[in-house]
């Protein structure tokens, strides 16, 4: 299998803004084999196209990618889950929401939809946490779902995020997939996501941590000896994503224009600053390569997804679909080369007016929420 190149449509223009079937189009254009489908691209194209019905959108969409020639790799997120005190929640997601996702996984034909681990912020009225970090209760919901999933043919993907409440690290996100133990539970390993908890630090005026480069040095030596140890089983790393982290000009304090409150600094940096790899140019400084070689270097084969959030998908321009494709595949080329990964690439689509000026932080300051 080796690798295949694949990119969320929400990397290509913001839900809303750029048709997802024009976006769809630009990604095999470009030579990208695969999508990760963001349900709110999904919603937005019902409301504009098949009057709010979302599974007619996904039937129309599982046709273009046919015709496409492009997988989709995931359906994506199905937030908020796992951990929940309120427990009546827990039980609408099982009994209402996953049906449905269900429903739209069959018609789009894929087998896999990714959680991320839970950001649910406390309470706005009490200031009360609403999730737990009791270790046996997110085994336990996350099992719950699995053990559904698996009798209707599905797998599920757990990815730690750099702002999580409780699972904020790869490490942490595979002790949980370890004590699932269930075969169609898997993990997402994310370039931006470990260094943006241990090494990227964008409130910070240098943009590290004081222990970024100890702290990166050890996690992957870890990422190594348990792949070599078979601690980390390398068939459940289901798939992996490489992006990048826009170095700020100035610390992302309350006076930021990507500053939202009540969301976390990383989440804030992460909606409107990350960059594909090999994007230096362009501020881009988190250690991506190095992490990228250990993703490859345990014996990872499979999807490589570059998953990128920036202000620039909020750019109405419908150039911008076209520009960010381009982009993603000039990055996975220089990442193949810049590891020796032995790996055919598509040549270069370049449209003759899709060179522009990126907008500056002070023009646009998107606030992305999941």
């Amino acid at each position: 299998m080796a690798y295949k190149i694949g990119i969320p449509t929400m990397s290509l223009g913001r839900p809303g803004l750029h048709p997802l079937d024009d976006k769809l189009r630009v990604a095999a254009q470009h030579g990208f084999e695969g999508i990760e489908l963001f349900i709110d691209d999904l919603t937005h194209f019902a409301q504009l196209r098949f009057q709010n019905s979302i599974l007619k959108a996904a039937t129309h969409i599982s046709s273009v990618c046919k015709s496409l020639n492009l997988t989709i790799i995931c359906l994506q997120p199905f937030g908020f889950y796992e951990g929940l005190l309120d427990r009546t929640q827990t039980s609408s997601l099982l009994t209402q929401k996953l049906p449905l996702w269900f429903d739209l996984a069959r018609i789009l034909n894929t087998d896999l939809i990714q959680i991320p681990a839970n950001f649910l912020p406390a309470d706005p009225e009490t200031g009360k946490p609403r999730t737990s970090g009791d270790f046996n209760l997110i085994v336990s919901d996350l099992q719950a779902i699995a053990d559904i999933g698996a009798k209707q043919g599905f797998r599920f993907v757990y990815e730690a995020l750099c702002w999580s409440t409780h699972i904020d690290t790869w490490e942490a996100a595979w002790a949980v997939v370890r004590a699932v133990d269930r075969p169609n539970f898997g993990l997402c390993l994310d370039t931006f996501n470990l260094a943006g908890r241990i090494y990227a630090d964008p409130a910070d005026p240098s943009g590290k941590t004081a222990t970024a480069d100890a702290d990166l040095t050890k996690s992957l030596q870890l990422l190594r000896d348990s792949a070599r140890s078979g601690e980390l089983d390398i068939s459940k790393i289901f798939y992996i994503q490489l992006v990048d982290g826009e170095r700020l000009s100035k610390p992302l304090d309350l006076t930021h224009p990507f500053h939202v409150a009540g969301q976390p600094t990383r989440m804030n940096w992460s909606r409107n600053a990350r960059l594909f790899p090999c994007e230096e140019d362009r501020g881009g400084y988190l250690p991506v390569l190095r992490i990228a070689e250990a993703f490859f270097d345990i014996g990872f084969t499979g999807w490589v997804s570059l998953e990128l959030f920036s202000r620039t998908c909020a750019d109405k321009d419908p150039r911008v679909p076209g520009e960010h494709a381009e982009r993603g595949m000039e990055s996975w080329r220089r990442v193949v080369a810049a590891l020796g990964l032995g790996v055919d690439v598509p040549s270069p689509v370049v449209s003759a007016d899709s060179k522009r000026v990126t907008m500056s932080v002070e023009e646009v300051a998107v606030q992305h929420r999941l």
